[in-house]
């Protein structure tokens, strides 16, 4: 049996990731929770999956619970998520959303834990750091992106053989088509409508942008040691075909399947098996009978080309490309900018930075740290706040 810690419990990966343990009971325990303030159901989640470990954002929120589940011990904010990390487990599920699951992953691989990654930032932030320490520590870092996954799996069986190019499917998102001039008057309504995939409100905004496919090429140039450059997008509006490795005899291997975070979910947790999924496969004469692809237009969703530029930069470029979009996307949220406003101000906030190179986990945190005072700072200049 696999014991789970599993950060984020109470988001979109981390209700998926307990409906696998759920289905899967003689397969896996649970060790760990975290969650931030949504402890009514976290409390639901300890009631049926009596982890060791839980933890909450606040300590009065971590004190309330104590007193409801005698047999769990609780922690609380960064600390918490850390010895949640680190605590006895066989993997660590990084569910997190956002910057905050850096030190967690980095620490929980100084503790020896395999960990199952769903959070982007850790290796576009940190992967230089991360992937040294992952390689010294000897575990193993197993991609839950559908489409790192997605790439994971069409080199099994092929690490040896020279990589042409890695071809990383994108949906599109809602703004599939759309010129500049018509993501002026996108509506936060409009970009929390994603067609394909259900996930939570920041990567949704992200997948709008096509950042999300911007942070995905850095993940996957750490991930699997390619160049930028041998990293392709395909807008792919079906999500049927998750990504694909080309190799140098021209052969293409990719992996398909339906749009459900469970498949690649269950598929990091369960490494090297397969779990058996109870839940509709393709439908090749139905939904999935027409397989289309197109390119994405850069000059319009620009958040693809600062990426890639921040990539090849290196250095502390991704970092604030990150931290700068994590505050613009949270500033869209609560309707204080417009959708338009996310790239324009990423491109004034990456040209004015001047990078630090070879960074460490310290000038990584404080890089972030200063960025998102910064972007705060740029957008009330730009009289959008």
């Amino acid at each position: 049996m696999k014991t789970i810690a599993l950060l984020g419990s109470t988001g979109s990966i981390g209700t998926q990731c307990l409906d696998i343990i759920r289905e899967n009971s003689s397969d896996f325990r649970v060790s760990a929770l975290t969650c931030g303030r949504n402890i009514n159901l976290l409390s639901k989640q300890i009631e049926e999956f009596k982890p060791q470990v839980a933890v909450t954002e606040r300590e009065e929120d971590a004190a309330a619970l104590q007193k409801i589940h005698r047999n769990t011990e609780f922690f609380w904010g960064k600390e918490g998520l850390i010895a949640a990390a680190s605590c006895q487990c066989d993997m660590v599920v990084n569910g997190l959303m956002g910057m905050r699951g850096l030190e967690p992953t980095y620490h929980a691989i100084k503790a020896g834990r395999d960990i199952a990654l769903a959070n982007k930032e850790t290796l576009v932030a940190g992967g230089q750091v991360i992937m040294k320490a992952a390689k010294e520590a000897g575990i193993r870092l197993l991609p839950v992106d559908s489409e790192h996954s997605a790439i994971f799996q069409s080199l099994e069986g092929n690490r040896d053989r020279k990589i042409r190019r890695i071809l990383l499917t994108a949906s599109g998102g809602p703004f599939r088509g759309f010129t500049r001039e018509q993501l002026e008057n996108v509506t936060l309504e409009q970009a929390l409508k994603h067609p394909n995939w259900s996930m939570g409100k920041k990567i949704t905004v992200d997948s709008a942008t096509m950042m999300n496919k911007g942070l995905e090429v850095i993940e996957a140039r750490w991930l699997f040691d390619v160049d930028v450059d041998k990293i392709e997008i395909l807008v792919h509006p079906q999500s049927i075909l998750h990504s694909a490795v080309e190799f140098e005899d021209k052969s293409i291997i990719g992996q398909m399947g339906v749009p459900d975070m469970r498949i690649p979910i269950s598929f990091a947790m369960s490494y090297p098996q397969r779990l058996e999924n109870p839940r509709d496969g393709v439908d090749f004469f139905g939904s999935a009978s027409q397989l289309t692809f197109q390119k994405p237009d850069p000059e319009v969703f620009r958040c693809i080309k600062i990426a890639y530029d921040a990539s090849r930069a290196g250095g502390t470029y991704p970092v604030v490309m990150n931290a700068a979009n994590e505050i613009l996307v949270e500033l869209f949220l609560e309707k204080k900018i417009k959708f338009i406003d996310i790239q324009n101000n990423l491109e004034r906030i990456m040209d004015a930075h001047k990078a630090s190179y070879d960074p460490d986990l310290e000038c990584i945190l404080e890089t972030d740290r200063r960025t998102r005072m910064e972007t705060l700072q740029t957008a009330m200049k730009q009289g959008e706040l």
